[in-house]
């Protein structure tokens, strides 16, 4: 048997219906640009915004009249729809067994776990690789679109790339759950609460500077939009933080579910 395949051929579904949504997001994003720059009254309409969602979205960091400053607002949606996917995957992959109760037929092959994890972490890795290239390629051709003339492929690399680290992290937070916790069924639940609080963390930190020594806290301010396009691209110590906490949460991973009692 092989569980990689198996794996990919479980979530193709649902990779479609995510891709789905990205481009959905994206396109309606983006139309609502081109109405409002056409018009002349994008300034306006941030104006009108209340200054906490100004400070959110990095508004005054963002030239809003060009097609990147304003895709910069929609990478915020799109760092949450990526993580969601992510940390839900990274939870369900390991713990669907147990909840699915097909542990017992997926633990009598002759199979060590360690071979069974890294063939289902390999899988999650792909699937994630897809939502970003997914995401990627439809960047190029939906911002492109609207972006006349504006070379927009370099700040849409690097967003893809600092999401795709994210994408990474709340993946093996996902599996670091699932390996540690006991009950399967909740797994992805609390994967996607300590990612929503991580998100409402960052918001907090953006309304209140004196929060500013909480922002290692939460990853969502390691690649924040308005940093990885204008501010001099990614930061070296966030992405050694990072890498810290993906292999620390990977190893975790390993270790914890070659421990635990499966319950079939």
């Amino acid at each position: 048997m092989n569980i990689f395949l198996r794996e990919l051929n479980v979530y193709k579904k649902s990779i479609f219906f995510w891709s789905i949504g990205i481009i959905f997001l994206l396109a309606s994003g983006m139309a609502k640009y081109e109405a409002t720059a056409s018009t002349g009254q994008i300034n306006d309409l941030i104006a009108e915004m209340p200054k906490s969602l100004q400070v959110i979205m990095g508004a005054g960091a963002l030239d809003l009249s060009k097609a990147s400053g304003y895709f910069a607002i929609l990478v915020l949606y799109l760092y949450v729809m990526a993580t969601i996917h992510a940390a839900m995957l990274g939870a369900t992959i390991i713990a669907k067994e147990e909840r699915d109760k097909t542990a017992e037929f997926l633990f009598v092959k002759p199979v060590s776990r360690s071979t069974v994890i890294t063939a289902k972490l390999l899988s999650a890795c792909v699937n994630i690789l897809i939502f970003n290239i997914i995401t990627w390629v439809s960047s190029l051709l939906i911002v492109g679109k609207y972006s006349h003339g504006e070379a927009v492929q370099s700040n849409i690399a690097i967003v893809m790339i600092s999401m795709f680290v994210l994408q990474l992290l709340f993946l093996v937070i996902g599996t670091a759950i699932a390996a540690v916790y006991t009950n399967a069924k909740k797994a992805a639940s609390l994967a996607t609460a300590i990612l929503l609080l991580s998100f409402l963390l960052s918001i907090a930190i953006d309304l209140n500077d004196t929060l500013q020594f909480l922002k290692y806290l939460t990853p969502f301010k390691y690649y924040e939009a308005k940093n990885v396009m204008y501010g001099g691209g990614l930061d070296i110590s966030y992405v050694m933080l990072s890498t810290v906490l993906i292999v620390g949460l990977t190893i975790l991973t390993y270790v914890s579910f070659k421990k635990r009692d499966l319950h079939v």
